[in-house]
């Protein structure tokens, strides 16, 4: 394998991961970044079936779809119920935007693909879900939840575009996050340990 031939392989798999990372807060920006990008410039090339996210009708839906999370996220009550829902469409989601990326570049299997896809979104989301949004409601009685869920937005649109863009960039995030949360998790473990 040729050094140029390695780098798109590491490139590509960054920005898979990358772009399923982000469909974990929000389940249709990254779908609608790789369809318009592919759609509307040519610096993505879909390869079938994943070309279906460029075509004009399924952008339109992504954006509905796009609108319809955005608002549903922020509104009390409703935001938690979106979550629910979403526990299901987010890992969907992540592993579609996984599968579709890494395929453009590389020759990774589809099935492994989708499962890494669905892995990292799926992730994020039960993070986001399950431990940093019960966190902002009970530390700000709910106030917090609009402001956060705005950044998350915003979070999501970045990562989505350095995803396609600067993907050696999220593959150091990816890296330092990981070894963050690992570190995180070894320091909780020896300080649960009884001396």
């Amino acid at each position: 394998m040729n050094e140029r031939k390695c780098m798109d392989l590491l490139l590509g798999v960054f920005a898979a991961f990358g772009l399923s990372a982000s469909a974990g807060l929000n389940a249709y920006i990254p779908l609608l970044v790789i369809g318009a990008m592919a759609h509307y410039t040519n610096l993505i090339a879909l390869n079938t079936p994943w070309d279906t996210l460029a075509n004009p009708w399924i952008l339109i839906l992504l954006g509905v779809l796009v609108i319809i999370e955005m608002l549903a996220d922020k509104v009390p009550a409703v935001n938690h119920i979106n979550d629910l829902i979403q526990t299901f469409v987010r890992p969907a989601a992540g592993a579609i935007a996984f599968a579709a990326s890494a395929n453009v570049i590389t020759d990774m299997s589809p099935v492994l693909s989708l499962a890494a896809g669905l892995f990292v979104a799926g992730g994020v989301h039960s993070v986001k879900a399950l431990a940093v949004r019960p966190a902002v409601t009970a530390t700000t009685g709910g106030a917090g939840n609009v402001p956060v869920s705005i950044a998350e937005d915003i979070f999501s649109t970045v990562v989505s575009f350095l995803s396609i863009f600067v993907p050696i960039l999220v593959g150091i995030i990816l890296i330092v996050a990981f070894a963050f949360i690992i570190w995180w998790l070894w320091r909780r473990v020896t300080a649960e340990k009884p001396a």
